[in-house]
């Protein structure tokens, strides 16, 4: 078994972990979740000889340990498989399994054996990866690519494959082929800690799950003790009820039903064989559901003039607001929340404090010159009315947590008051706290009269804070469902092709 007994980690004016303990044993999966800055990273750091503690234990097989650095680990048969994934593309597969243990012809320094193709297609046949250990990673999926990682550490004889967010840039195939490539794992008795935001596949693959919060153990849940309500309590602290809680519902939005947005047979493509109609009222919180390649993005894109439409119109509040570009959107008084907010929504290596203010640079100017009194005051207002989690907006946006990074995003929008907010998988990638965050926030901004539309993979989200929902199904719109029609099976029947709209 492998365990960390009581252990600390301390960072300057961060206590980022404390009295920490929990084990994994072989033939076991074993999840660690919480939030963003419960100590997840560090925690697994700790294991994989990344980082060495401060305090408490680490023991393997029943005897003390203390890794100096990550391959003393590796040597003990614990491998960590990092969220960014850590390949060499300019060389092959089997060049990246062996990166650095190539076999040689004639000691360390002759030329490298064309064994090792013969040796790498032993770890990707037993992985399912379906293609030559000569292939360039290059040309590989992401998919692809994880499954080379986990190789890698096949080869590495590993008894414990530690894997950080695996599946948060992964296909819907590609994460149930590494779910097939777990449960292949615990069968042949490596022991597995598994790290995710996305609690429905914590759900499924876990035997144990371990919650931090605020660096502290929060509780263990055996597989039978495994529910969503049990881990988000333990998680944040508060009941799962608090999380979709909406504060404006139906009676309001009837009261402005006559306002709002109106999108009269947009098409994007020519291939379309129908354009996409909708309405948004003012103070209307709309759901978007569909499978990936539905066409929801490409419909908001279209929307805010990203894309360029062929044909159909939009219109709010009675208005032509038809978007040739992102600039005429904006001033239109549209918003658009990028799914990616990393390269889309965000200049990463920017301050907080000009990330907010891009969107807003015309109201801040005067003889052509950025107030930068009026600038910072913008953004720390924006930062306290959206709880980003900061100790100062001159802080480079890069540096914030995802959930934090998206509150950014929010906020810059929001600092325009838009009429018309697209949401475009908006929770993706952030802790349950943030999500509980970025929920309250949309209920508010329904409430003061915003038209939101909210596209989501996440179907328990779009169940939990839409008013209607939208289904897209082959680039068209597959149904509508009114609050009490909805449940999973019917958002999935129209996703799936089930419906007309």
């Amino acid at each position: 078994m492998l365990e960390a007994i009581a252990v600390g980690k301390s960072f300057p004016g961060v206590r980022a972990l404390a009295g920490v303990s929990m084990s994994v044993a072989p033939g076991e999966v074993v999840s660690v979740v919480g939030e963003n800055g419960a100590g997840k990273s560090t925690l697994m750091k700790i294991l994989a000889g990344v980082q060495a503690p401060d305090e408490g234990t680490l023991q393997h097989d029943g005897r003390e340990v203390r890794f100096g650095d990550v391959d003393a680990a590796q040597r003990a048969g614990i491998v960590l498989i990092h969220q960014e994934l850590n390949l060499a593309t300019s060389l092959d597969v089997a060049g990246n399994i062996f990166l650095g243990r190539e076999p040689r012809i004639g000691g360390v320094l002759g030329l490298i054996s064309s064994r090792i193709y013969e040796e790498a297609e032993v770890f990707t046949r037993r992985l399912g990866l379906d293609c030559s250990p000569r292939t360039s990673v290059a040309g590989l999926s992401l998919g692809q690519r994880q499954l080379v990682e986990i190789a890698r550490a096949l080869s590495l004889r590993s008894r414990y494959i530690i894997f950080d967010e695996p599946t948060s840039s992964l296909t819907e195939r590609e994460t149930q082929r590494l779910f097939e490539v777990v449960r292949s794992l615990k069968a042949d008795g490596v022991g597995v800690v598994y790290i995710s935001h996305r609690l429905h596949e914590v759900r499924e693959l876990s035997d144990r799950v371990v919650v931090l919060r605020d660096g502290q153990n929060a509780g263990d849940l055996r597989r039978d003790e495994i529910t969503h309500q049990a881990l988000v309590e333990r998680m944040v602290g508060r009941e799962l009820k608090q999380f979709f809680h909406r504060t404006h519902r139906e009676t309001e939005v009837a009261k402005l039903a006559d306002r709002g947005v109106v999108v009269n047979e947009l098409r994007w493509s020519a291939a379309q064989k129908r354009g996409i109609s909708l309405r948004v009222a003012r103070g209307e919180i709309v759901g978007m559901a569909g499978l990936m390649g539905s066409g929801r993005t490409e419909l908001a894109e279209t929307i805010f003039g990203l894309r360029r439409k062929v044909g159909g119109s939009v219109t709010i509040d009675g208005k032509a607001a038809d978007a040739t570009s992102a600039r005429a959107a904006v001033r239109a008084g549209i918003a658009l929340v990028p799914e990616d907010r990393r390269h889309q929504g965000l200049v990463v290596d920017f301050p907080i404090r000009e990330n907010i203010s891009l969107p807003s640079l015309g109201k801040l100017q005067r003889m052509k010159l950025v107030r930068s009194r009026d600038e910072r005051r913008l953004a720390e207002d924006s930062c306290a009315q959206l709880a980003v989690r900061t100790t100062d907006v001159e802080k480079s946006v890069g540096l914030l947590s995802g959930g934090n990074q998206q509150k950014v995003v929010l906020a810059k929008w929001l600092a325009r008051n838009p009429t018309f907010l697209i949401l475009d998988e908006p929770t993706r990638g952030v802790d349950v706290g943030a999500k509980a965050d970025i929920y309250a926030i949309m209920d508010r901004l329904a409430a003061q009269g915003t038209a939101i539309l909210m596209i989501s993979s996440d179907l328990e989200e779009v169940l939990g804070v839409s008013d209607r929902v939208l289904v897209m199904h082959d680039q068209r719109l597959a149904g509508e469902l009114r609050r009490d029609q909805l449940s999973e099976q019917a958002v999935m029947h129209l996703a799936t092709g089930g419906g007309e709209a």
